[in-house]
Order: C-alpha cells, then structure tokens, then sequence
C-alpha cells in the first residue's frame, strides 16, 4: 500500500526538521567542552526513548488498524482528519507567533547545563527534548495500517526512529571524523535554524497534513 509508506515517509522527514528537535540537538553539539561525549549521549537518549515507545506499540497497537480494502478503516479515517485538522492549527499558530529571544536563551542555558551533566542526565535529556514527539501517534497508526507482525512494526518503526534522527546522527559522525570543521558547520547550522528552519519544517508538515486529510476524506466516502 504505498499510500500508507508515502505518509510514514512524510512523518518521518516531518519529526526530522522538527525545529525545536533540531535545535536540542544542534545545541547539544555547540555548547559545552566534549561535544562528541554529550552529543552520543544525548543520541542515545533520544533514540532509547523512541525505540521503547515503538516496541510497546507493537504489543499493543499492532496491526489494529489494518483495512482489509485500500481505504483507511472508518476509526482510522477519523483519527486521520483530526491529525490533519491538529497539525494544521499548529502550523498556522507556530507560523504566527513571532520569535521570540527569551525563549531561545531559555533553549541555551538549558542546554549549557546540560552539556556539562552526568551521563546519566545527558540521556535523560535526550529521551524527554530529542524525540520525535507529536509525530509519534502518526507513526505508530502509519506502521500498524501496514498489517504488520509484531517483528514487522519493530523494523518499521527502527526505520522511523533512525530518519527522525538522521540529523543528530550524521552531526556526530562529522564531529568523529573532522572535529573542527563539523564545529564551525554546526555554528551555521545554528543560525539557519534561528532563521529558516521553521519555514521548511512547516512545508513538510503541509504535505503530512495535506497526505492525511486525503486518507482520512477517502476512507469516509468509501466506508461500507
């Protein structure tokens, strides 16, 4: 069904320029003297955290919202509009709200804190400030309209975690490979975010919501 791994695509890419998610993570990476350290802790964290939520999905979740035609299920249609419908109200309101200094200083000094932690509260952070947050429900319902095994929506949702994550990851590789380079990239990278990225972001999220209110429309016109 290509439909559903076309919009398990667009969630995951959405959850990957996540501009708050980015800029946890960029933040990460720039602040404090072993970025490298804080940055593998802090992948960790974020990919520990996500990992877990998809195995219990796959318990408890499954397959539920499998249709057995090539439209959603009814329910599935429904909780389809009402993401579209959410993510719509989000976009506009994230759009509309001016930048806001205080609350990126806010981001820094949380982040210096952090840098400088036990391992322990590196992770910690990860899980709660790097993980694809309100993407998640869409995931899960994307992977298990696949009619997946158990085994089946781990895999899935391996590949949903690993893309969500892509940024973080490939940032520490550079930082493994060219430190000093990887540094100077990533204080651009910054500023791109501060400036940019939330206008890309926010296309993405159109595409998901678009994707979304299309499924769910169809599986109400087509329901038995």
């Amino acid at each position: 069904m290509g439909w559903i791994d076309a919009e398990l695509a667009l969630t995951a890419v959405a959850a990957m320029l996540s501009p708050t998610t980015l800029s946890f993570s960029v933040l990460a990476l720039v602040l404090g003297d072993r970025p490298l350290r804080t940055g593998v802790w802090f992948y960790v964290g974020a990919l520990g955290a996500t990992l877990a939520v998809g195995v219990l999905a796959a318990f408890v979740l499954g397959n539920k919202a499998a249709s057995t035609t090539s439209y959603p299920k009814p329910w599935v249609a429904v909780i389809d509009i009402v993401f579209a419908l959410f993510l719509v109200f989000f976009i506009v309101r994230f759009l509309r709200r001016p930048r806001d200094p205080k609350r990126a200083q806010g981001m820094v000094d949380q982040m210096s804190k952090i840098a400088s932690s036990p391992w322990i509260a590196i992770v910690g952070a990860g899980g709660a400030l790097a993980n694809p947050g309100g993407f998640i429900p869409i995931a899960m319902k994307d992977i298990s309209e696949t009619n997946p095994s158990t085994t089946g929506y781990v895999v899935e949702w391996v590949f949903f975690s690993v893309v969500s994550l892509l940024p973080l990851a490939v940032a520490l590789i550079m930082l493994a490979v060219s430190p000093d380079r990887a540094t100077r990239l990533l204080q651009r990278v910054r500023d791109w975010l501060l400036r940019d990225a939330r206008l890309i972001a926010a296309a993405i999220m159109v595409l998901l919501a678009a994707a979304l209110l299309r499924d769910g429309i169809s599986g109400l016109i087509h329901m038995s």
